[in-house]
Protein backbone atom coordinates (compact mmCIF):
# COMPACT_ATOMS: atom_id res chain seq x y z
CA UNK A 1 0.00 0.00 0.00
CA UNK A 2 2.98 2.22 0.47
CA UNK A 3 4.51 1.79 -2.67
CA UNK A 4 5.12 5.19 -4.39
CA UNK A 5 5.55 7.29 -1.31
CA UNK A 6 9.51 5.69 -1.17
CA UNK A 7 9.51 7.46 -4.92
CA UNK A 8 11.85 10.61 -5.08
CA UNK A 9 9.51 13.56 -6.51
CA UNK A 10 11.02 15.67 -9.53
CA UNK A 11 11.72 19.45 -8.39
CA UNK A 12 10.35 22.13 -10.65
CA UNK A 13 12.81 24.64 -9.26
CA UNK A 14 15.48 24.39 -12.41
CA UNK A 15 12.74 24.57 -15.00
CA UNK A 16 11.23 27.78 -13.21
CA UNK A 17 14.37 29.41 -13.08
CA UNK A 18 14.95 28.92 -16.45
CA UNK A 19 11.63 30.06 -17.30
CA UNK A 20 12.06 32.85 -15.27
CA UNK A 21 15.89 33.81 -16.32
CA UNK A 22 14.41 33.88 -20.19
CA UNK A 23 11.26 35.22 -19.78
CA UNK A 24 13.79 38.42 -18.13
CA UNK A 25 16.22 38.32 -21.39
CA UNK A 26 12.79 38.67 -23.48
CA UNK A 27 11.34 41.53 -21.60
CA UNK A 28 14.92 43.24 -21.54
CA UNK A 29 15.52 42.75 -25.36
CA UNK A 30 11.21 43.59 -26.16
CA UNK A 31 11.87 46.64 -24.23
CA UNK A 32 14.21 48.16 -26.69
CA UNK A 33 11.77 47.33 -29.50
CA UNK A 34 8.89 49.11 -27.19
CA UNK A 35 11.44 52.25 -27.23
CA UNK A 36 12.30 52.58 -30.56
CA UNK A 37 8.34 52.13 -31.28
CA UNK A 38 7.29 54.80 -28.87
CA UNK A 39 9.92 57.19 -30.31
CA UNK A 40 9.06 56.29 -34.01
CA UNK A 41 5.30 56.83 -33.33
CA UNK A 42 5.64 59.55 -31.12
CA UNK A 43 3.24 59.11 -28.38
CA UNK A 44 3.73 57.44 -24.99
CA UNK A 45 1.77 54.39 -25.21
CA UNK A 46 0.44 52.10 -28.35
CA UNK A 47 1.04 48.73 -29.69
CA UNK A 48 2.04 47.28 -33.03
CA UNK A 49 1.33 43.71 -34.74
CA UNK A 50 4.07 41.86 -36.56
CA UNK A 51 3.09 38.71 -38.67
CA UNK A 52 5.28 36.02 -39.22
CA UNK A 53 4.62 32.44 -40.88
CA UNK A 54 3.96 30.99 -37.41
CA UNK A 55 1.38 33.46 -36.39
CA UNK A 56 1.02 37.03 -34.77
CA UNK A 57 3.45 39.43 -32.55
CA UNK A 58 1.55 41.84 -30.64
CA UNK A 59 3.57 44.18 -28.82
CA UNK A 60 2.24 46.99 -26.55
CA UNK A 61 4.56 49.53 -25.17
CA UNK A 62 3.39 52.86 -22.22
CA UNK A 63 5.83 55.46 -21.24
CA UNK A 64 8.53 53.66 -23.62
CA UNK A 65 7.99 50.31 -21.77
CA UNK A 66 6.66 47.17 -22.73
CA UNK A 67 3.53 46.50 -21.54
CA UNK A 68 3.05 43.27 -22.93
CA UNK A 69 4.37 40.88 -25.65
CA UNK A 70 1.68 38.68 -26.81
CA UNK A 71 1.87 35.36 -29.61
CA UNK A 72 -0.80 34.29 -31.36
CA UNK A 73 -0.44 31.04 -33.28
CA UNK A 74 -2.22 30.25 -36.32
CA UNK A 75 -3.46 26.92 -34.12
CA UNK A 76 -3.47 27.45 -30.74
CA UNK A 77 -3.60 29.37 -27.43
CA UNK A 78 -2.12 32.79 -27.00
CA UNK A 79 0.40 33.16 -25.06
CA UNK A 80 1.40 36.28 -23.29
CA UNK A 81 5.21 36.19 -23.23
CA UNK A 82 5.88 39.28 -21.42
CA UNK A 83 2.82 40.57 -19.42
CA UNK A 84 2.67 41.85 -15.95
CA UNK A 85 0.69 39.12 -14.63
CA UNK A 86 2.10 35.41 -14.17
CA UNK A 87 4.91 34.15 -16.41
CA UNK A 88 3.76 31.96 -19.30
CA UNK A 89 3.99 27.93 -19.14
CA UNK A 90 7.24 26.58 -20.02
CA UNK A 91 5.71 24.95 -22.81
CA UNK A 92 4.11 27.89 -24.35
CA UNK A 93 6.97 29.76 -23.90
CA UNK A 94 9.17 27.48 -25.57
CA UNK A 95 6.51 27.27 -28.54
CA UNK A 96 6.48 31.08 -28.51
CA UNK A 97 10.68 31.31 -28.46
CA UNK A 98 10.94 28.94 -31.60
CA UNK A 99 9.08 32.10 -33.29
CA UNK A 100 11.11 34.90 -31.35
CA UNK A 101 13.76 35.49 -34.40
CA UNK A 102 10.90 35.83 -36.65
CA UNK A 103 9.23 38.23 -34.82
CA UNK A 104 12.36 40.73 -34.57
CA UNK A 105 12.88 39.95 -38.16
CA UNK A 106 9.27 40.68 -38.95
CA UNK A 107 10.02 44.21 -36.95
CA UNK A 108 13.16 44.86 -38.44
CA UNK A 109 11.67 44.86 -41.83
CA UNK A 110 8.71 47.04 -40.95
CA UNK A 111 11.74 49.80 -39.19
CA UNK A 112 13.88 49.39 -43.15
CA UNK A 113 10.03 50.19 -44.56
CA UNK A 114 10.51 53.33 -43.71
CA UNK A 115 14.11 54.01 -44.97
CA UNK A 116 14.21 57.15 -47.30
CA UNK A 117 10.64 58.15 -46.59
CA UNK A 118 11.56 62.29 -45.73
CA UNK A 119 14.21 62.23 -48.39
CA UNK A 120 12.81 64.35 -49.98
CA UNK A 121 10.72 66.05 -48.01
CA UNK A 122 11.32 69.66 -47.84
CA UNK A 123 13.25 71.73 -45.11
CA UNK A 124 13.21 74.74 -46.05
CA UNK A 125 10.03 77.12 -45.72
CA UNK A 126 8.67 80.69 -47.01
CA UNK A 127 9.40 83.54 -44.64
CA UNK A 128 7.02 84.56 -42.11
CA UNK A 129 5.12 87.46 -42.07
CA UNK A 130 5.39 88.92 -38.77
CA UNK A 131 2.32 90.24 -36.88
CA UNK A 132 3.90 92.64 -34.68
CA UNK A 133 2.40 96.30 -36.35
CA UNK A 134 -0.99 94.54 -36.89
CA UNK A 135 -0.75 93.68 -33.08
CA UNK A 136 0.56 97.73 -32.61
CA UNK A 137 -2.48 98.53 -33.69
CA UNK A 138 -5.02 96.37 -32.13
CA UNK A 139 -3.44 97.57 -28.79
CA UNK A 140 -3.26 101.19 -29.60
CA UNK A 141 -7.25 100.89 -30.39
CA UNK A 142 -8.09 98.92 -27.55
CA UNK A 143 -6.22 101.30 -25.34
CA UNK A 144 -8.60 104.05 -26.76
CA UNK A 145 -11.66 101.87 -25.91
CA UNK A 146 -10.08 101.38 -21.95
CA UNK A 147 -9.75 105.20 -21.67
CA UNK A 148 -13.24 105.70 -22.77
CA UNK A 149 -14.69 102.86 -20.49
CA UNK A 150 -12.90 104.31 -17.97
CA UNK A 151 -14.57 107.39 -18.29
CA UNK A 152 -17.63 105.87 -18.85
CA UNK A 153 -16.97 104.32 -15.19
CA UNK A 154 -16.05 107.04 -13.50
CA UNK A 155 -19.30 108.81 -13.87
CA UNK A 156 -21.44 105.94 -13.27
CA UNK A 157 -19.38 105.68 -9.98
CA UNK A 158 -20.19 109.49 -9.59
CA UNK A 159 -23.93 109.12 -9.43
CA UNK A 160 -24.63 104.95 -9.06
CA UNK A 161 -22.47 103.55 -6.58
CA UNK A 162 -19.62 101.48 -5.80
CA UNK A 163 -20.22 98.88 -8.89
CA UNK A 164 -23.05 98.21 -11.51
CA UNK A 165 -23.25 97.95 -15.18
CA UNK A 166 -24.22 100.08 -18.03
CA UNK A 167 -25.68 98.04 -20.67
CA UNK A 168 -27.67 98.66 -24.19
CA UNK A 169 -28.01 97.53 -27.51
CA UNK A 170 -26.27 98.71 -30.43
CA UNK A 171 -26.21 97.71 -34.13
CA UNK A 172 -28.41 94.43 -33.17
CA UNK A 173 -25.86 93.42 -30.08
CA UNK A 174 -25.75 93.85 -26.30
CA UNK A 175 -23.20 96.07 -25.49
CA UNK A 176 -22.36 96.09 -21.51
CA UNK A 177 -19.80 97.81 -19.36
CA UNK A 178 -19.39 96.83 -15.95
CA UNK A 179 -17.37 99.33 -13.65
CA UNK A 180 -15.55 98.37 -10.23
CA UNK A 181 -15.20 102.07 -8.50
CA UNK A 182 -13.71 104.58 -11.65
CA UNK A 183 -12.62 101.59 -13.51
CA UNK A 184 -14.21 99.28 -16.24
CA UNK A 185 -14.23 95.79 -15.39
CA UNK A 186 -15.29 94.93 -18.84
CA UNK A 187 -16.70 95.97 -21.99
CA UNK A 188 -18.35 92.73 -23.61
CA UNK A 189 -20.13 92.90 -26.71
CA UNK A 190 -23.03 90.06 -27.46
CA UNK A 191 -23.83 88.65 -24.46
CA UNK A 192 -22.30 85.77 -21.72
CA UNK A 193 -20.87 84.22 -24.57
CA UNK A 194 -19.69 87.32 -26.31
CA UNK A 195 -16.32 89.33 -27.01
CA UNK A 196 -14.65 90.95 -24.12
CA UNK A 197 -13.51 94.34 -25.56
CA UNK A 198 -12.20 95.46 -21.83
CA UNK A 199 -11.22 92.53 -19.70
CA UNK A 200 -8.69 91.34 -17.33
CA UNK A 201 -7.57 88.19 -19.86
CA UNK A 202 -5.86 88.87 -23.27
CA UNK A 203 -7.16 91.27 -25.88
CA UNK A 204 -9.69 89.82 -28.43
CA UNK A 205 -8.65 89.29 -32.15
CA UNK A 206 -8.00 92.22 -34.32
CA UNK A 207 -10.69 90.52 -36.18
CA UNK A 208 -12.94 91.16 -33.56
CA UNK A 209 -12.22 94.70 -32.81
CA UNK A 210 -11.83 95.18 -36.53
CA UNK A 211 -15.58 94.54 -36.77
CA UNK A 212 -17.01 96.15 -33.27
CA UNK A 213 -14.53 99.06 -33.41
CA UNK A 214 -17.03 101.77 -35.67
CA UNK A 215 -19.74 100.81 -33.18
CA UNK A 216 -17.31 102.28 -30.36
CA UNK A 217 -18.84 105.54 -31.25
CA UNK A 218 -22.56 104.49 -30.86
CA UNK A 219 -22.31 103.06 -27.97
CA UNK A 220 -20.61 106.14 -26.15
CA UNK A 221 -23.50 108.47 -27.48
CA UNK A 222 -26.27 105.93 -26.13
CA UNK A 223 -24.64 106.20 -22.75
CA UNK A 224 -24.26 110.12 -22.86
CA UNK A 225 -27.72 110.60 -23.96
CA UNK A 226 -28.85 108.18 -20.42
CA UNK A 227 -26.70 110.79 -18.75
CA UNK A 228 -28.60 113.55 -20.36
CA UNK A 229 -32.11 111.99 -19.45
CA UNK A 230 -30.47 111.09 -15.89
CA UNK A 231 -29.56 115.31 -15.80
CA UNK A 232 -33.17 116.08 -17.07
CA UNK A 233 -34.86 113.53 -14.38
CA UNK A 234 -32.71 115.11 -11.94
CA UNK A 235 -33.46 118.97 -12.85
CA UNK A 236 -37.26 118.36 -12.13
CA UNK A 237 -36.34 117.42 -8.37
CA UNK A 238 -37.21 120.49 -5.79
CA UNK A 239 -36.17 120.54 -2.28
CA UNK A 240 -38.23 123.77 -1.59
CA UNK A 241 -41.32 122.99 0.94
CA UNK A 242 -45.01 122.86 -0.64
Amino acid sequence: MTEGLETDVEGMADVAQRRDELAARVRTHAGEIARELAVFQGGDYGQQAFQTDAGTWTIKYEAGDVQYLRFEPKSGEETYVVSSKQPPEPEALETAMADYGAFVAAYNEYVRSFEGMLADVPDEFPEIESTSELVAERDRILERIRDVGNAMASELYRYEGEYGTYATTVSGSRWELKFDGDTASYLRVGGSDGVYLISQYGPPPATEVRRLADDVAAFVESFNEHVDDLEADLSTVSLRDN
